[in-house]
């Protein structure tokens, strides 16, 4: 079957403990990421393993256009979000169980203008897998949360240098990250000069997201546009949702255009929690009210 884009990712059962209280919400990247897609109007799917007692979440994306293809586990991905401080970039993540590994048999059959690596842990998609991916479409995106997470030995999922970065990087033709993920892959603190550095390891454009917005870098120049939520409840999920809504959009627009309508359409999902609940004309008129 023939897509415009498939999402890779384990879901995660997850619990958020915060200032506000402590909740369970149905997370992973790839839910994130399908839903900010499949809201820009294109056919999108989602590839995702979790445990047949989670499966609501398959109907949930479903109900908003979403074709999914799950492979049902022991268990699904638990994960633990906590936020110490007000900052939303300052949080501790944990998990307890996992979904396990994708396996490259599992995309048989499935054809995309674009497949996106939204995983949670750099044990999900293997070297393989990605090379795989690299031969079914024209288009492979990535999250680096997906390569330099990892499972320490307590549970708690700590950021660790990446040794197969050298060869999996110059696969990908766009990779999203944020500041900590940006700093560990280049040493830099500085967002232009992580953006830079990134695009000389082999990603053509670069989405780099932070507490106040996005900055993207395509083509030798830079876009930027901020957040603009009327309240910021929903911080989990932030940097899953801008990339699926950013390479959606990328698709058919410039690079400038589809920064704005990332910033735009995560700012709208920064106000609540879970995927992004609204719809296009949402999105375009919060673009032609802030964003000029």
């Amino acid at each position: 079957m023939s897509y415009d884009i498939v999402v890779i990712g384990n879901y995660t059962k997850d619990t958020i403990v915060s200032a506000s209280g402590t909740r369970m919400v149905d997370g992973g990247g790839f839910n994130y990421g399908a839903v900010a897609a499949a809201k820009t109007g294109l056919r999108v799917a989602a590839v995702t393993r979790l445990a047949q007692e989670d499966f609501r979440v398959v109907e949930a994306l479903r109900a908003v256009g979403v074709d999914v293809f799950p492979t049902a586990t022991p268990e699904s991905t638990h994960m633990r979000l906590e936020y110490p401080t007000s900052n939303p970039d300052e949080r501790i993540l944990s998990v307890a169980r996992c979904a396990g590994p994708y396996s490259a048999g599992q995309f048989d059959g499935l054809s995309a203008r674009a497949f996106l690596i939204n995983a949670s842990t750099r044990d999900e998609v293997p070297p393989k897998v990605v090379s795989a991916l690299r031969r079914r479409a024209p288009l492979l995106a990535a999250d680096a949360q997906a390569f330099v997470r990892v499972l320490s030995a307590n549970g708690t999922l700590v950021y660790e240098s990446w040794p197969d970065k050298q060869s999996v990087l110059p696969m990908l033709d766009i990779l999203k990250a944020d500041v900590k993920e940006g700093e560990l892959l280049t040493g830099e603190t500085d967002l232009e000069a992580q953006a830079r550095a990134i695009v000389q390891l082999g990603p053509k454009e670069v989405v780099l997201t932070h507490r106040d917005g996005v900055v993207v870098f395509a083509g030798g120049a830079f876009h930027r546009q901020a957040f603009h939520p009327k309240k910021l409840v929903g911080r989990s999920g932030r940097g899953d949702t801008c990339i699926g809504a950013y390479l959606a959009k990328r698709l058919s627009a410039s690079a400038g255009e589809a920064t704005v309508w990332a910033a735009a359409l995560t700012s709208l999902k920064l106000e609540a929690e879970g995927p992004f609940r609204g719809h296009a004309s949402d999105v375009e008129e919060l673009i032609a009210r802030a964003y000029g």
